[in-house]
């Protein structure tokens, strides 16, 4: 008479394939999650190389169409009287108008070409206006035209 009780449990091979499957499963998700680790900090230094895109954009914009006096000395651009003078102006790290180095922003730089095109017709004198910021490998370009409206 023997008892024959069924016994509860996990055989070896049990074990071993839920381990497999386990193992691959979080290895999956560990590289999921190492990714999107890496490219957190992208947005903010996107956001950052656009805001000083745009603030830079928005300077030139500002400055008159006719052509002035004024050069760029340096980081210094409080003599610039005019859109053209940014032409070929680059600097790092970035300065605000007066030459002063931003804090926080050592790693960027700043870029800009200004130059004639032809918009069509009626052909009114115009620039093209290229701000190109990068940091280390990444880089954003803004592109913008302006008129003679004025004129």
């Amino acid at each position: 008479m023997w008892n024959r009780r069924r016994r509860g449990g996990f055989t070896l091979i049990e074990m071993i394939v839920s381990m497999v499957v386990v193992g691959v499963g979080l290895a999956g998700i560990l590289v999921s999650f190492d990714t999107t680790v890496k490219a957190s900090t992208d947005p903010l230094v996107y956001k950052q190389m656009l805001v000083v895109a745009e603030e830079m954009q928005e300077e030139i914009f500002l400055k008159p169409y006719a052509q002035g006096t004024g050069t760029i000395t340096g980081c210094n651009r409080s003599q610039a009287d005019d859109i053209d003078d940014y032409s070929g102006y680059s600097d790092q790290p970035v300065c605000d108008i007066d030459g002063v180095a931003v804090p926080g922003l050592a790693g960027y730089r700043v870029s800009v070409v200004v130059g004639a095109v032809s918009l069509g017709s009626p052909a009114a004198p115009a620039r093209r206006i290229e701000v190109r910021v990068s940091h280390g490998r990444d880089s954003l370009t803004l592109v913008g035209w302006r008129t003679d409206y004025a004129s």
